[in-house]
């Protein structure tokens, strides 16, 4: 696991959100970068980690396929240890896309701290890209024992509102929809929503989040 990096809020954090990237890009891309800054924003600290096969391609590696996201969730788990050594107060742990996946699984472990009050998930992979004829990946989300927040899409392919409407998902799941967004948070330019928009809106929704579970 590469070293921490943090996006602080002005003041003292409400929370901390360890947070992870997607399949394929590192924890420094665009979106990631844009929505640490906007967490800050409202109050929350955020501190980002690589996958050991990310932090791998910085040092030249292959750019091989990650592991299968229950492959991933020791490293989570050794992230969060060593957050605990560095940040006081509550934590979240979240994720873009596949890291949001593998931090709902190690939410749904028997070891999570008592520290860690939440999961947030942005843009959580319900199902492989515009195939939602195939297998949901809901076990991880019903199996959390913490809430989980979802902040996703609003046709995001890899579960559109319209899909998420037609299933029931455990009352300790909320989900909040961008509008318009694809899986990046992105909406198509005809519509009136932007990404710094709806990142803020994410964001803001994060915050109202710690605000209900965080006493």
């Amino acid at each position: 696991m590469s070293a921490f990096l943090w996006t602080r809020p002005d003041t003292g954090p409400s929370a901390t959100l360890l947070l992870a990237h997607g399949a394929g890009a590192p924890m420094d891309a665009a979106f990631m970068n844009k929505l640490s800054e906007a967490l800050a924003a409202e109050g929350i600290a955020v501190a980002r980690f690589e996958f050991a096969y990310m932090a791998g391609r910085r040092s030249g590696g292959s750019k091989k396929p990650p592991p299968r996201a229950d492959k991933l969730v020791a490293e989570f788990q050794t992230a969060l240890q060593t957050l605990m050594k560095e940040a006081q107060g509550p934590l979240i742990v979240g994720g873009k896309s596949m890291g949001g996946r593998v931090a709902a699984m190690l939410a749904g472990g028997g070891s999570l701290p008592g520290r860690v009050a939440g999961v947030c998930c942005f843009g959580y992979p319900f199902h492989p890209s515009g195939t939602p004829e195939a297998e949901w990946r809901l076990a991880p989300l019903e199996d959390a024992r913490r809430p989980v927040l979802i902040l996703q899409g609003d046709r995001d392919p890899f579960g559109t509102r319209a899909e998420i409407d037609g299933i029931t998902l455990p009352d300790n799941i909320a989900v909040t929809y961008l509008e318009d967004g694809n899986h990046d948070f992105g909406p198509r330019g005809k519509s009136p929503a932007t990404l710094d928009g709806n990142i803020r809106e994410a964001a803001a929704a994060v915050k109202g989040f710690v605000g209900e579970i965080v006493k």
